[in-house]
């Protein structure tokens, strides 16, 4: 089993560097570390008064890896979620925030497990998930991977600017799809066939 540093590592990585897109919601992001992120937390680095782009910059990728570790895997109470789960429900919460809790309450729920959808992990959904884990100990981490992929195709669906995350510019897999699907085994994975098909109505 990784450790969550391992975890937190690899989320990192997969965040890569400095990237400033006009389309993404979050704005300035380092790591996968957001300016506004950055703001609440008071992380002023280059101490000239303000939380700026300048400070998103100086972001180093241990300071990236003690905020996911402390905002994103302890605050959120994942570190309390079925070992299993973890490293997906994470790399999401890190990629989504909350969208990440709500989509793994609603996949309880299907499985006729009561839970609220609410984003706010607590005594009644870690006991649920729980029951989940067990109750499909081969299956969750995949049914939960297949749920996230759908979510990324339906945000593309509704935000045609999202959808470049989604697909790259020569139609293969991008990289919400390619992320949600290292979780998932590889029998479950979208062929580029299906993939292609399932964005052929974006045009």
């Amino acid at each position: 089993m990784q450790s969550v540093t391992d975890i937190t590592n690899a989320i990192v990585a997969r965040e890569g560097g400095f990237v400033n897109d006009p389309n993404d919601p979050g704005g300035a992001t380092k790591f996968g570390v957001t300016i506004g992120t950055m703001r609440r937390l008071g992380l002023d680095l280059d101490r000239d008064g303000q939380v700026t782009t300048a400070d998103v910059r100086r972001l180093s990728r241990a300071q990236a890896a003690e905020i996911f570790i402390d905002q994103y895997y302890t605050r959120t109470r994942i570190c309390d979620l079925p070992k299993v789960l973890q490293p997906t429900v994470y790399d999401m919460q890190v990629n989504a925030g909350s969208a990440a809790v709500r989509l793994l309450q609603r996949l309880i729920r299907d499985m006729r497990i009561e839970v609220a959808v609410d984003g706010i992990i607590g005594p009644k959904t870690i006991a649920a998930t729980v029951q989940a884990a067990a109750a499909a100990p081969d299956h969750i981490v995949d049914a939960y991977g297949i749920a996230r992929r759908n979510y990324y195709y339906a945000l593309a669906d509704a935000r045609p600017a999202s959808r470049k995350y989604a697909r790259r510019l020569d139609g293969g897999k991008g990289g919400w799809i390619t992320r949600a699907e290292e979780f998932i085994s590889p029998a479950y994975r979208l062929t580029e066939v299906q993939h292609r098909e399932r964005t052929a109505s974006w045009a």
